[in-house]
């Protein structure tokens, strides 16, 4: 192997390492805040140098034993090209999809946290802009009002991403959400935050007391103020792995 060779794969292994140890961190994040259920529920992120190969955290490992190197890699037409383990066929099928259809999506993060799923479960559920949690996803949210099962075909999980439009939030009917970032640390931001403002929702209705909701103008300035914050999302990542690394540094195996 030539030295050139050798050059060029350093920063190509060490840019995997890096996006392994992010996705596991955050896949271990959201089991402690209660955002996991069983071992169900994927995560992915585009393979860095790759456009066509994403990260998936494998079928039957629970979020709160997930290491680095128990990640697959999945390739466009969903077979296994890197890892020990297999994918869960809905993994493939929704998340291969949304990467394929919108190139601004290297992350994507589905699960079904309780606050977000009981606003899906409601006829007509949305997310009111009635906090300010609520407001960090003024126009950034898509609705799919139809539930068609489990997505276990390539015809499902296109529909599902259709759902998206221009959007980069998916409230999925009867079922949960689909979260799409630029990278892991806006991605598991956006999918924190939506669960708290979800709840927050969810509380105040079950007072039976109207919501008190934010006139438009406010919310596009709070909205923008947030947008300026974007770098809080990557310190939000950074000391999440701290904390994993004090408490569990095998994480990063």
């Amino acid at each position: 192997m030539s030295t050139e060779h050798l050059q060029s794969s350093v920063p190509a292994a060490a840019n995997e390492m890096q996006a392994r140890v992010d996705l596991t961190a955050v896949l271990r994040w959201a089991d402690r805040q209660n955002l996991s259920e069983g071992v169900c529920n994927h995560f992915s992120l585009l393979l860095p140098g790759t456009t066509d190969q994403f990260l998936l955290n494998p079928q039957g490992r629970h979020w709160s034993e997930i290491r680095a190197s128990d990640l697959i890699v999945v390739d466009a037409g969903g077979e296994v090209i890197k890892g020990e383990y297999v994918a869960e066929p809905s993994a493939f099928f929704i998340h291969s999809s949304v990467h394929r259809s919108r190139v601004s999506a290297k992350c994507v993060l589905h699960a079904h946290p309780p606050y977000c799923t009981a606003l899906s479960c409601i006829e007509g559920g949305r997310l009111e802009m009635c906090s300010q949690n609520a407001v960090r996803f003024y126009g950034r949210m898509a609705y799919d009002e139809t539930y068609n099962g489990a997505a276990f075909d390539d015809a499902e999980g296109e529909r599902i991403s259709s759902k998206l439009f221009d959007r980069d939030i998916l409230l999925m009917a009867n079922h949960g959400v689909l979260i799409t970032g630029e990278d892991t640390s806006q991605a598991f931001d956006d999918l924190y935050y939506l669960e708290r403002a979800a709840m927050i929702q969810v509380l105040a209705m079950n007072t039976g007391r109207p919501l008190r909701i934010i006139p438009d103008e406010v919310c596009r300035m709070a909205y923008e103020q947030f947008g300026s914050e974007s770098a809080q999302a990557c310190h939000f990542l950074a000391a999440i792995k701290r904390i994993l690394t004090r408490e569990c540094p095998e994480f990063m195996d």
